[in-house]
């Protein structure tokens, strides 16, 4: 199974993504994984791409797109993927067709985690960190016994500036932009998959359990 998973911060991407690959025996491949397995190998376009990254910008299109076919040529893709953070954009998407067309493989669905923008600010602004020990909590899911102090150490809570209102609004509404015409067009193509992510964890897999069983039979 070719699967491609996409959801904004906070929609519980990462936890999906490691129950898919655990059930499914898939890898999992992310953006970040493929740079770095290309520069440790040593190929052009990882040395290529680690230019672009050594100087804080952007790797381009197509240095990231020739590091894709070269992941998704390899011998433990050929029962299927899990792609997360590629494509970002149509023109990425459209790409990776063509890569998918010439390596005789098609994308089977693309699995959106979809969270109400105010449930997801909630989960974002809600972390709280101890400046002694570092422990972490999180307001509503795990939150301290005691309010702004550390059950561990009792030291002080402070709230990252990451972590801030304004910080996680930008940051949604640049993920939105990004995303929605990269949903249009999957919902174009018919590989678009909603899956409810307000529910429990849980619940969430087994609605993505219950799409993925189909391409099993």
């Amino acid at each position: 199974m070719n699967l491609v998973l996409m959801g904004l911060p906070g929609a519980g991407k990462g936890t999906q993504a490691e129950q898919i690959v655990e059930k499914y025996n898939i890898p999992h491949i992310s953006t970040g994984d493929m740079f770095r397995a290309a520069i440790k190998e040593g190929t052009e376009l990882g040395l290529k791409a680690k230019s672009y990254m050594d100087e804080g910008a952007l790797v381009p299109d197509e240095v990231t797109i020739g590091i894709v076919r070269e992941r998704l040529s390899k011998v433990d893709c050929e029962k299927g993927f899990l792609l997360d953070g590629f494509p970002r954009t149509v023109a990425q998407a459209e790409a990776l067709e063509n890569i998918l067309e010439e390596l005789d493989k098609k994308i089977d669905y693309v699995i959106n985690i979809d969270v109400d923008k105010d449930i997801l600010m909630e989960r974002l602004t809600g972390r709280r960190i101890c400046k002694d020990c570092g422990a972490t909590y999180h307001l509503i899911f795990n939150p301290p016994a005691e309010e702004g102090k550390c059950d561990r150490c009792g030291g002080e809570l402070y709230q990252r500036a990451d972590d801030n209102e304004e910080t996680v609004q930008n940051r949604l509404d640049v993920n939105l932009k990004q995303t929605e015409p990269l949903l249009d067009f999957y919902q174009q193509k018919g590989y678009l998959k909603n899956i409810q992510g307000q529910q429990e964890i849980d619940k969430v897999f087994e609605d993505i359990d219950e799409l993925l069983k189909g391409l099993n039979r």
